[in-house]
């Protein structure tokens, strides 16, 4: 890990090429905590190709329009979801709908970890041809 943070809405960690959230229990996710991930990215990820991993370890609300805005960061390459809890599974599929890039669903950390490898490795070997 590189570094952490630690908002009033949830805590994120910074790794190489994916941050991972955790949302704080009993919060809505709304559009404007992308701001935040706005900053993160500019700081950690100019320019660089990264993950977005969010461990749903917590009960929380999320308004799926959230992801039309995050969607627009240019880096970010895909969207995982962490969860093996059968409503949240059925939730991520909603939330799909509103994001136009990769989104998948895993139940575990270690199988999101291997996707975000294969996404990394897709994006660097389409940038070579």
């Amino acid at each position: 890990m590189i570094t952490s943070y630690n908002f009033y809405f949830c805590h994120i960690e910074i790794y190489e090429d994916y941050v991972k959230a955790i949302m704080k229990e009993g919060i809505t996710v709304l559009p404007e905590h992308n701001d935040v991930l706005l900053l993160i990215t500019e700081k950690h990820f100019k320019n660089k190709p990264f993950v977005y991993i969010t461990h749903r370890i917590n009960s929380y609300a999320v308004n799926p329009t959230v992801y039309l805005e995050t969607a627009k960061i240019p880096n970010v390459i895909g969207f995982a979801v962490v969860s093996a809890d059968h409503r949240q599974k059925i939730q991520t599929k909603l939330e799909k709908a509103f994001f136009n890039k990769e989104f998948k669903q895993f139940d575990t950390l270690e199988l999101a970890l291997k996707w975000k490898d294969q996404m990394i490795k897709k994006y660097s070997d389409q940038k070579i041809v």
